[in-house]
């Protein structure tokens, strides 16, 4: 009982840090443009300026593979300082290019250019202040849950595969998770599934369209309905490494927690 109580305390914690963040990182585009190989995105869930890039992967509704340096991390911390010269977060590789950048603005440009519809950056993405106050204040809400590794893994191996999770940037209960995700060092991953239009708002049992939920036909959520076998809902955990498939927040964190936080 207490531990679901203090789940939903970090619940109420995440919804207060989306509304600060004024609800960017619920929509997407329901055709993304996806590369053939798959971004690599290293950086912490905690930080402002990585939230940044993340709510622009969501409009954009990339899949990109996640590798979590949480502060104290000694993993995927030193890669980005051998291959950038430096460790500083967000941290973008692009093998179809083969552009590395660090800076977040850069790399939102970047993301526009080369998978976005116009090419553009859009106003709303291309001036963010260079000290990320409203994504800092965010961060405060969470109690500052995904900026630092748990200790007690800090000597333990990487799973054989990348994990995966169906999520999308401003969900309140998959942030709980991708924020264990970092804190564990966790490589995995992100599929992005925002909302494609206004009938998807909403949780998946209250969306403000009633009735049998139908996907946007052709789009990203058509063929996530598939993988998940049922309405799409977030967050959704899959572990090739020990063939777990899961919905609901906290029985991921809880499943997480038993099998790679010792």
């Amino acid at each position: 009982m207490l531990k679901m109580v203090n789940h939903q305390i970090k619940v109420l914690q995440s919804v207060v840090a989306t509304l600060i963040e004024g609800g960017r990182g619920v929509m997407g585009t329901p055709q993304p443009n996806q590369p053939s190989k798959p971004l690599k995105l290293y950086e912490f869930e905690g930080s402002p300026f990585c939230r940044r890039v993340r709510e622009v992967i969501t409009l954009l509704n990339l899949d990109v593979e996640i590798y979590p340096c949480p502060k104290g991390g000694k993993k995927y911390r030193q890669i980005v300082k051998d291959k950038g010269g430096k460790k500083q977060f967000p941290f973008l590789i692009d093998e179809n290019t083969g552009a590395q950048l660090y800076e977040s603005q850069e790399i939102i440009h970047y993301l526009f250019k080369h998978y976005g519809k116009t090419g553009q950056t859009p106003r709303k993405f291309s001036h963010y202040p260079k000290l990320p106050y409203i994504s800092a204040l965010a961060s405060v809400a969470n109690v500052g849950r995904g900026i630092w590794i748990d200790q007690q893994i800090i000597d333990r191996p990487a799973p054989e595969k990348l994990l995966e999770l169906w999520s999308f940037e401003a969900s309140p209960y998959t942030r709980l998770v991708r924020e264990v995700l970092t804190e564990l060092e966790l490589p995995y991953v992100l599929h992005n599934v925002p909302k494609e239009r206004w009938q998807d708002m909403g949780p998946a049992v209250l969306r403000l369209k009633p009735g049998h939920y139908i996907p946007l036909p052709n789009g990203k959520r058509e063929k996530v309905v598939e993988v998940m076998g049922r309405d799409i809902q977030v967050p959704y955990l899959v572990d090739p490494n020990t063939g777990v498939k899961m919905f609901e927040s906290a029985k991921i964190v809880e499943y997480l927690k038993k099998q790679y936080g010792k």
